[in-house]
């Protein structure tokens, strides 16, 4: 089977009630896959309940030494629990608890774009990077607005402002703005692949228009996505889709999409891997 529909699968066993983030996440994992995860001891700054990292791991076919940091207590409670993670902290990202050079590399997936005052951020990513470490992030791109195809009817800036606001996106920086942040605080970047095509970002939008938008509608913007899903229960640890309806739900998902993943760096596309490597 396919990675990207293999990823898929996975990713809607454990949420089924996420159909839209399981499409971006099964593309956005293929391409860490392809890219190659790095060796030795690793943070997952952003690492959530653990199980993202476990899905791409068991993919990529990977044993990896992690630490996990986040902000949320329910979520490195559920993290802590997985048995990922040699230990997991619940931080702000500018205030780890570890030692100077004490991480062979960092990864974080669709992180980055969520904490406003980034800056302090990535100085402490370099703190903990050992030098020529590897510092290895997917966010939201330039282009991301420009993928969308934008409101049924109404006005388009307001429906944009309203995806940030649920989404809580706070930038979406093109490559160059990547580089000068991340060389103010001794990095150098070495890839910077552009992913998630036009195609694939209208087919996130179309999905999301009819969940998590919808929710959002009804609560009227005063609850999180996460917020919603627990309060209707549905993001309890043990929660899962067995595998005979999660296939046909990844077939639904994915109905009308090329069966592999768009050429990466063609045409505008919505996401950027960036791999940077502290200076020695």
């Amino acid at each position: 089977m396919e990675l990207r529909q293999r990823l898929l699968r996975s990713l809607l066993g454990e949420n089924p009630f996420q159909p839209a983030t399981s499409w971006w996440r099964a593309i956005e994992l293929a391409v860490l896959i392809r890219h190659g995860l790095p060796p030795g001891r690793g943070l997952d700054l952003g690492c959530g309940d653990g199980k993202l990292m476990r899905i791409l791991l068991d993919a990529a076919g990977a044993r990896l030494r992690l630490v996990g940091a986040d902000i949320d207590a329910l979520e490195t409670r559920d993290a802590a629990a997985s048995g990922i993670y040699e230990q997991v902290h619940t931080v702000p990202g500018e205030r780890l608890p570890e030692p100077d050079a004490s991480f062979d590399f960092v990864l974080s997936n669709s992180v980055l774009e969520h904490i406003e005052a980034l800056e302090p951020v990535i100085a402490e990513m370099a703190r903990v990077l050992r030098p020529g470490g590897v510092f290895l992030f997917t966010v939201p791109a330039a282009g991301f607005h420009d993928c969308l195809a934008g409101p049924l009817w109404g006005d388009r800036d307001l429906y944009l402002r309203n995806i940030d606001r649920r989404c809580a996106h706070y930038r979406y920086w093109d490559e160059a703005q990547w580089r000068a942040c991340l060389g103010r605080h001794g990095f150098d970047v070495s890839r910077a692949l552009p992913y998630l095509s036009r195609a694939e970002v209208q087919r996130w939008e179309t999905l999301s228009r009819l969940t998590a938008g919808a929710l959002d509608v009804l609560v009227r913007g005063r609850m999180r996505p996460i917020e919603i899903q627990r309060a209707l229960g549905v993001r309890r640890r043990g929660l899962r889709l067995p595998a005979w309806a999660a296939a046909p739900l990844a077939a639904a998902v994915a109905a009308g999409m090329p069966a592999s993943a768009a050429a990466e760096g063609a045409g505008v596309c919505g996401c950027l891997l960036i791999e940077a490597r502290r200076h020695p």
